[in-house]
């Protein structure tokens, strides 16, 4: 795993309140970690500030996977 998504894994498990070892790369964070569109929202303020990007808004649809959040974030780096 990527640097960039061991950031993301470690957020969304502080966040969510999940053992970081249950998140792998390809974990669905809505699916399997019961992420809702409020969760997915604080995730990207957390990750905005953590990597001091910006997200837009219409890209966090896309965002299925912490390998998802990974690229976008590689991308904008």
């Amino acid at each position: 795993m990527s640097p960039t998504a061991e950031k993301v894994r470690a957020i969304l498990a502080a966040q969510l309140d999940v053992d970081e070892d249950k998140i792998s790369s390809d974990t669905n964070i809505a699916e399997e970690l019961g992420a809702d569109s409020l969760d997915l929202v604080e995730l990207m303020m957390s990750i905005e500030e953590e990597f001091d990007v910006t997200i837009e808004e219409d890209k966090v649809q896309n965002f299925k996977t912490v390998v998802d959040v990974a690229a976008y974030i590689d991308g904008l780096l």
